[in-house]
């Protein structure tokens, strides 16, 4: 088995088939026994599309024409990845990717020679990438224009955190153990770890580890979850007896924080399009010894899963262009397109406008994205509050984030979290019309 290979066809399925990152390696692991082996092909794929603009724009340079088989032009990309950001000697580099093309003979001598070409050339190549913006930033022309547009001052720095690798960070079931025993728990298996100061539950490791390491992980101790979207549990200020609702709720990781928060709710019914990804939420569930009503429906469409009753709060993580977690998915990058923000925006719309009356009056609805765009939060806030004369801003006052027009915007790397927006919204008597 060539890892190089194996790397090479994960990334034909992102490029030419437009199939997610996650999905692709999740399949392309399950034959891969050896540990070593899979981390390998898994830095190379993540590396690979976190670096795909440059490494694309260097390699046509290296290239008289476009290569059309993707599976030859990813074994080029990985090769030109191994010998400018990872430790990979240049000759093991270069001939175990030559080797991995050895069902295609034709390509044996053309990626021989534009890896032996880029490593005589490479200050030259590095230059000129340096010079063409979208090579610079490793991004899509048009997502970089949307973030210059929306963040003109933070863009770059956005931009550049995009492409680095993201901390592990860990949310404490604090109603099982206190955050500073776990921390000694940690040390005792040597895992070096700090506390997040203003999120209760979060602790950021110096490096990341696989989950089964972590102290009692499997009996629900801890879990994996980015400081930003650990303080949704807090915004959603919930209460013994509330009846919850947390739409759009797969993985879980909110659903069952929300849980772990408040152990004296009525009832927390989660709702998710996706009858797989539900299956995730019930097992993250089960493995916190965590109960919550669980529906397949659509969110856009209440009426075919909801009982009448309303609910004392709402957590509505809506669908976005999740631009705000592109490095830990940068696979976003190559696969959202500049249209894709106006759909999303209006499903949006359209799924905040049908969970609002599963409201009760003086209840609080929590609305939340993974996005940095301001037409998918702020914006999109604002034309509801002009929409409902019962709906009333709750200002959140908070040491993180950047208050907008409406809610708190979250940019990405901002202590080292996610891009993140949340915006709270009480239902009060509608407002009389001037």
């Amino acid at each position: 088995m060539n890892t190089r290979l194996v790397a090479a066809r994960v990334l034909s399925r992102v490029l030419q088939d437009g199939q997610s990152l996650t999905a692709a390696l999740d399949n392309a692991l399950l034959t891969i026994e050896s540990g070593k082996d899979r981390a390998f092909i898994q830095a190379l794929c993540y590396g690979v599309c976190r670096q795909f603009h440059r490494l694309d724009f260097i390699l046509s340079q290296l290239l008289d024409k476009p290569l059309k088989d993707a599976d030859v032009k990813s074994l080029a990309l990985v090769g030109l990845y191994q010998l400018n950001f990872m430790r990979v000697k240049p000759h093991a580099a270069v001939s175990e990717t030559v080797l991995a093309t050895r069902k295609k003979p034709w390509a044996k001598s053309l990626i021989n020679a534009v890896l032996r070409t880029y490593l005589r050339e490479q200050e030259g190549l590095e230059h000129k990438a340096d010079k063409f913006q979208v090579a610079a930033l490793s991004h899509p022309d048009w997502l970089i224009k949307q973030v210059e547009q929306d963040w003109p001052e933070q863009a770059l720095t956005i931009l550049q955190e995009n492409n680095r690798q993201p901390p592990m960070v860990l949310r404490v079931n604090l109603a099982k153990t206190s955050r500073e025993h776990y921390l000694q728990l940690l040390a005792e298996k040597d895992i070096a770890a700090e506390i997040v100061g203003f999120c209760p539950s979060a602790i950021m490791l110096d490096k990341p580890v696989p989950v089964d390491l972590l102290p009692d992980f499997a009996d629900g101790l801890v879990s994996v979850q980015d400081t930003a979207a650990q303080l949704a549990a807090g915004l959603l200020d919930v209460q013994p007896g509330h009846r919850v609702l947390d739409v759009c709720a797969a993985p879980g990781g909110k659903t069952a924080h929300i849980l772990e928060n408040q152990s004296q709710l009525k009832e927390l019914v989660a709702v998710d399009i996706d009858e797989s990804r539900m299956q995730r939420v019930s097992e993250n569930l089960q493995r916190l010894k965590l109960q919550a009503k669980l529906l397949v429906g659509d969110a856009a469409d209440p009426s075919g899963w909801w009982d009448g009753k309303p609910f004392d709060r709402i957590l509505l993580d809506a669908p976005c262009s999740a631009l705000g977690v592109i490095r830990r998915h940068p696979d976003i990058k190559l696969l959202r397109r500049a249209e894709d923000i106006g759909q999303l925006q209006a499903l949006q719309k359209f799924i905040l406008q049908a969970v609002w009356p599963l409201l009760a009056p003086g209840g609080l609805l929590l609305y939340a994205t993974c996005s940095i765009l301001k037409q998918e939060n702020e914006q999109q806030v604002q034309a509801f509050l002009a929409e409902h004369s019962d709906a009333i801003e709750l200002p959140i006052n908070a040491d993180w984030g950047v208050a907008g027009a409406c809610g708190r915007q979250i940019v990405t790397g901002e202590s080292a979290m996610d891009g993140f927006y949340y915006a709270r919204l009480k239902k009060g008597s509608p407002r009389t019309k001037l």
